[in-house]
């Protein structure tokens, strides 16, 4: 039998970060699935970083923000809870390295516990969560199908390398591949200002997780060494660079704080 949710009145949070930064999540999903997804306003395009799980309609709220200007929708990694909106945009990039993961969703989100694959459940306990029964508390829109939702693919219209420059006109954002947690994982550096863009490489107030920790470390190193001002990470809150170098030093000593 298929729970009996509520319609949610709007499926996205908006919040304004300053620096023509706004934030968008989620909080009708369950927290093992929240993540964030940041739209950064450019003079001449836009930039999105990540699209969530894809369970509500992105597009229309970053129209919204964009007013009209060209949108790049950037994906981190190739994770379920970075790619799920990644379809819905005309303009889709990922490191090279991810691009056939975020095509085929190697393992994509469904939203029943019944329907929930061993390798997601063992990804939820390294994080200290337990299946419920389902993930969402409201649908997105009347007639949403809950059982049949999954994960959408997303063909890649480019591939990013390391180095790669986005550029919105009055701002550049430059590519750093930071494999470990992914081998595609990217972060986006803006120089011009400090902000750093981390995805799944590095948040503060939960445990990160490495599927190659010799090439985790190096990247964690990496950004280690950048003058940051600001970081915004693809889950919880932002956070300056003494926090971002006592997290590093915390995950390269063993420490999961």
């Amino acid at each position: 039998m298929m729970p009996d949710l509520p319609l949610a009145e709007r499926w996205f949070d908006v919040t304004p970060m300053g620096d023509a930064i706004t934030l968008l999540t989620e909080p009708h999903a369950a927290p093992y699935i929240w993540s964030n997804i940041w739209h950064v306003r450019g003079r001449d395009r836009d930039l999105l970083i990540d699209t969530g799980n894809g369970i509500g309609a992105l597009r229309p709220v970053v129209e919204e923000l964009s007013g009209g200007r060209p949108v790049i929708a950037v994906a981190t990694h190739s994770h379920f809870d970075h790619i799920g909106g990644l379809h819905e945009f005309d303009v889709r990039w990922c490191h090279s390295a991810d691009a056939p993961d975020v095509e085929a969703v190697g393992d994509p989100l469904r939203l029943l516990e019944r329907d929930l694959s061993e390798a997601f459940v063992q990804d939820m306990a390294y994080y200290g969560y337990e299946p419920a029964e389902v993930l969402i508390d409201s649908l997105p829109f009347d007639g949403f199908d809950i059982e049949g939702f999954s994960t959408r693919p997303a063909t890649v219209d480019r591939a990013l390398a390391d180095g790669d420059e986005i550029r919105l006109g009055d701002r550049t954002f430059e590519v750093l591949h930071v494999p470990g947690h992914t081998p595609g994982s990217i972060a986006l550096w803006d120089e011009r200002s400090g902000a750093l863009f981390t995805g799944d490489t590095v948040y503060v107030d939960d445990a990160v997780h490495a599927e190659d920790p010799g090439r985790f470390a190096e990247s964690l190193a990496r950004l280690r060494g950048l003058p940051v001002e600001v970081v915004h990470g693809g889950h919880n809150r932002s956070f300056g660079r003494e926090e971002l170098v006592a997290k590093i030093d915390a995950t390269l000593a063993g420490r999961t704080g």
